[in-house]
């Protein structure tokens, strides 16, 4: 399959929105999908605030093994042409639905994470938050106030952090080129988003191994892994 490449000189502001699929591809287990970790456990014990307030040390614990998993997998080359293309591009940005800071280990910045991320722990007292992308065990699960510390992550029935959600709406209204990458498009707000980049003017490109519920709004969509695909589609 011959593909045209894009170029990336054409455009002022480029978004990146990443989903499931993009970290599947290095590994990294799924939550929803087929064989996801919703699968094996039930998230009414392990991802909500009712579950961390019963029992902060069993979720500590489910969120360590997270962290063990995902330093087990490797960005793969989707993830290397994003941060190529940041480092010659400073108008490149990432959205992304995902919690594993897989963008970060690639040496990606400016990355907007919706639902948080499992190498951030805050204190709620008193509203710090630390992050170590390292190692999978975190050295205090207390604040030196005697807090509890909580994954910075947002779990069932939690509401998005608004200043998270205005940066990734700002952040797509102002782009002229976004490319969605391993999202299903049917988890809102953020199904919501090549509607909201389609609106302002810009060219809407999906990457997927099966076509979003969003597909047939955009103006490209490329079959395939991101790490295929985006080699193709970037000349870096």
């Amino acid at each position: 399959m011959k593909i045209d490449s894009i170029n990336i000189d054409s455009f002022k502001q480029i978004v990146f929105f990443t989903g499931a699929g993009m970290s599947a591809e290095s590994g990294v287990p799924t939550y929803r999908g087929e064989g996801g970790v919703w699968h094996e456990y039930n998230w009414q014990e392990y991802a909500c605030q009712e579950a961390w307030e019963l029992n902060p040390e069993k979720v500590f614990d489910f969120h360590d093994l997270r962290r063990a998993e995902a330093l087990k997998c490797f960005p793969h080359k989707g993830h290397d042409v994003i941060t190529a293309l940041q480092n010659t591009h400073p108008n490149v940005l990432i959205v992304t639905q995902n919690i594993d800071g897989m963008h970060q280990r690639a040496g990606s910045e400016n990355v907007i994470e919706l639902h948080g991320s499992i190498w951030r722990i805050r204190c709620e007292k008193e509203g710090w938050v630390k992050e170590d992308l390292i190692t999978s065990n975190f050295e205090k699960r207390k604040c030196d106030c005697g807090t509890w510390l909580r994954p910075d992550i947002i779990w069932f029935s939690d509401m998005l952090n608004p200043d998270t959600v205005q940066q990734a709406n700002e952040a797509i209204s102002k782009c002229d080129l976004f490319i969605s990458i391993g999202t299903s498009g049917v988890v809102w707000p953020a199904a919501g988003y090549p509607q909201l980049a389609k609106s302002t003017g810009a060219m809407c490109v999906e990457v997927n191994p099966e076509p979003s519920e969003q597909a047939w709004m955009v103006d490209d969509v490329y079959k395939g892994k991101a790490g295929e695909m985006l080699p193709l589609l970037f000349d870096v």
